[in-house]
């Protein structure tokens, strides 16, 4: 079997079965550039296929939401933190951003780069890669483990994702005689079915032809490259890899790999045995940056640095504030910070007079060193501080004199309120302290705080009649002026905003109607915009009713509207509702081709029908027509009544060079009043095919697909779509519904084909298949 480049091994279980599957060298996965578009290529396609039955086609194991489909992936190497991003050339040229978020953490690592077009898109901690961090703030090498969800993204949308799989060895191989086994852990969440387990060593090609062996799920099977026969069986969340060797030499030297057992584990196979979303486990490799210039990982990267450091000189030191820092997502905790004051005076000896001070809390958002001299001057060195040291290099800044007050804002301003208010005050100057008073008194007399004042931590609630007062201090001690606010809180409120229940469109008019059951209001505005509804169309239409029926001149025939609705009462007016429409007034002809279709193909012509309805009736006139691309076009069909409502066509079987392209149909309506047209697309839905084998030998050429509708006939081309045809089979029941074409003798040719490509009557087709001799 030649699934994209995989080759295969055969053989039989003990249940009698025939089993294949592929056999892929991956001892150089990740670690020789000029190999990647190879061994992935036939890694993705190794998928395990029975033939009296594929195993897990079209079957998820964990999967997660968007787990890439072929030839798009994503393979996640959690020993090495390193992710390789295959495909995406619909992207090429784009930066992506692939993500490591963990449940219950958030993200714990990130980076960005840009889509190359080839087989490899890129790689994130690989050489020739990218480092986790590049484009991002994120500076840290995550360390991947089970669970982890690793996404790709561009613009923002989501175009993949794979949960890492919950799979590996858990110990080195134990030899015994000409056996040689491997344990493991399984996870609940992971398919046994979609696993394999290797041994990678490159001595080991002298002896069985190649440089790995590796095990799939069954009992113990020999090898198609022989010399050893092996199995892979689970338990519970364990499993065991068992080799036999024929020759007890070649056993030692696969014992003696070095990181050599890998476990392979993903989550989808598709129907023509592509492995998607792929963690490959990799006993001992070590973790962290992959070369050189990458960030450490989160077990050795010292955390980031407060914000908004300021220094401001004060009488007998500097009073410094920072806004708190955040730990990344999966490192060491923050448990505080150090600051230091240098000497800019270097003495004889090349020494700086420091003083500093050590903060053990990692909420503190200042502090003050006292101390130095004021004839000196000094910069100021903030860092913070974490089990795993702590952040390099740190914030440096220099001390300044200030003499501006702070200003403070309260928002919202005073005024009449019909309900409860949360008032934020803030200062702009970082660092500074606000004080206020509810009681009618000043918070601060002079530039000092009266017993009065209490110190500001967050928004004041204000629920009846309140006088605020408000002043702050900056950290050089400079008080603002005293802001006052007086706020009246009515406890009646404006209504709820109204929702949109129905609408409809007539002739020249629009509908609208909304409910609310407060008994407060006193009307409605309902305000028209264009179409975009980006544009406000006029004043608001005030109406006392739930009911509006627009027409001209507030609305014109034939144009798109989006409508907004608020109501009032004597306390003023709630928020705008969200935007309903587009609507559309009717004309005086009005043409419906009805909603688009999309169409499955049937093993016999597909009857399909149009439908006007919704089109103007009294004394009209219709008339159908396909829309075709060229007077040639193969997707021509023959339309029966195409002067009534609902004319009918019978869709044929697929032929090339027909397509599945949507068939566009027009109807046109013509009154006294004129004529309209509109448009319906209908979209031929097509089978799935693919090729799984093609075998030449003179007189003999045998070939074996699938197909996902029994019945549907294939037609086998030699070469493209427009090559001859070499015959045609059957789409026959049972798991995965195949098809079987044998041509003998002087059917089979003299020559091999090279290339075949198949077409279904449903409408699939696949790329040329390239046949083995």
């Amino acid at each position: 079997m030649d699934i994209l480049h995989g080759s295969s091994k055969k053989g039989a279980d003990a249940a009698g079965r025939t089993t294949m599957y592929a056999s892929v060298d991956t001892s150089d996965i990740g670690r020789s550039g000029w190999r990647r578009g190879r061994w992935m290529r036939a890694l993705l396609a190794g998928a395990m296929v029975v033939t009296t039955g594929l195993v897990g086609v079209l079957t998820a194991g964990s999967a997660s939401a968007a787990v890439p489909t072929f030839p798009d992936n994503l393979l996640v190497f959690p020993n090495r933190d390193f992710v390789s991003v295959q495909g995406y050339t619909q992207h090429a040229g784009e930066t992506a951003t692939v993500t490591v978020n963990r449940p219950g953490v958030g993200v714990v690592g990130s980076a960005t780069a840009v889509v190359s077009g080839g087989d490899v898109a890129f790689e994130v901690n690989h050489p020739g890669g990218v480092c986790w961090g590049n484009g991002t703030s994120l500076n840290v090498s995550p360390d991947i483990v089970p669970g982890d969800n690793v996404s790709i993204s561009f613009g923002g949308v989501v175009a993949g994702d794979t949960t890492v799989q919950d799979a590996f060895v858990t110990e080195k191989s134990v030899l015994s005689g000409s056996t040689l086994t491997v344990n493991g852990h399984i996870g609940a969440g992971v398919n046994p079915a979609f696993t394999e387990q290797r041994i990678i060593e490159p001595l080991l090609r002298p002896a069985i032809g190649r440089r790995d062996v590796a095990a799939i799920p069954g009992p113990l099977t020999p090898a198609r490259t022989g010399g050893y026969s092996s199995s892979l069986e689970f338990l519970g969340t364990t499993f065991t890899a068992t080799y036999v060797f024929i020759d007890p030499a070649v056993a030692q030297i696969a014992a003696n790999a070095f990181l050599g057992e890998r476990f392979m584990s993903w989550e989808v196979v598709d129907l023509v045995g592509n492995r998607q979303g792929l963690t490959i486990a990799e006993r001992g490799e070590p973790g962290g940056p992959g070369f050189g210039g990458c960030p450490n990982g989160p077990l050795a990267s010292g955390p980031p640095a407060p914000s908004n450091v300021v220094a401001v000189n004060v009488a007998g030191g500097v009073k410094l504030t920072w806004t708190p820092a955040t730990a990344i997502p999966g490192t060491a905790a923050i448990t505080g910070y150090r600051v230091h004051a240098v000497s800019q005076t270097v003495s004889a000896t090349s020494e700086q007079v420091e003083l500093g001070k050590r903060i053990g809390n990692p909420a503190a958002t200042g502090t003050t060193i006292t101390g130095l001299l004021p004839t000196d001057n000094y910069f100021i060195e903030v860092v913070s501080v974490s089990s795993v040291g702590q952040t390099f290099p740190p914030v440096v800044t220099q001390p300044v004199v200030d003499v501006i007050p702070p200003v403070v804002t309260a928002t919202p301003l005073g005024g009449s309120y019909p309900v409860p208010q949360n008032v934020t005050l803030s200062a702009n100057e970082a660092g500074s302290q606000i004080y206020y008073t509810t009681d009618g008194t000043n918070p601060v007399l002079a530039d000092i705080l009266s017993a009065t004042a209490t110190s500001y931590a967050g928004p004041i609630a204000i629920a009846t009649d309140t006088t605020l007062h408000y002043a702050a201090f900056d950290p050089a001690g400079n008080v603002s002026l005293i802001g006052t606010q007086v706020y009246r809180i009515t406890n009646t409120p404006v209504p709820a905003t109204p929702a949109f229940t129905t609408t409809s469109v007539g002739v020249g008019s629009v509908t609208l109607n909304w409910a609310d059951a407060d008994p407060s209001i006193t009307g409605y505005d309902v305000q028209i915009y264009d179409g975009t509804g980006t544009t406000k169309l006029g004043t608001p239409i005030p109406t006392t009713a739930t009911t509006l029926t627009l027409t001209a001149p507030d609305v014109t025939a034939d144009t798109p509207y989006q409508f907004t609705v608020l109501a009032k009462n004597a306390n003023g007016s709630s928020p705008e509702s969200a935007m309903v429409g587009p609507l559309t007034p009717v004309g005086a002809v009005v043409a419906n081709a009805g909603p688009d279709q999309s169409i499955t193909r049937k093993t016999t012509a597909t009857a399909v029908t149009l439908t006007g309805a919704g089109s103007t009736t009294a004394g009209a006139t219709y008339l159908w027509e396909q829309v075709l691309v060229s007077p040639t076009d193969p997707d021509k069909i023959t339309l029966t009544g195409s002067t009534t409502l609902s004319p009918t066509f019978s869709l044929p079987l697929y032929k090339f060079p027909m397509t599945n392209n949507p068939l566009t149909f027009r109807l046109t309506v013509t009154t006294a009043d004129g004529s309209r047209a509109d448009t319906v697309l209908v979209t031929p839905k097509a089978d799935t095919v693919a090729v799984v084998t093609a075998r030449w030998k003179l007189g003999d050429f045998r070939m074996t697909g699938v197909g996902s509708v029994v019945g549907a006939t294939i037609t086998v081309h030699k070469g493209g779509l427009t090559g001859p045809v070499l015959g045609q089979a059957l789409v026959t029941a049972g798991a995965p519904n195949p098809w079987t074409l044998r041509l003998a003798n002087a059917a089979a040719g003299t020559t091999n084909p090279g290339t075949i490509t198949i077409e279904s009557t449903l409408g699939g087709t696949t790329a040329p298949f390239t046949v083995t001799g």
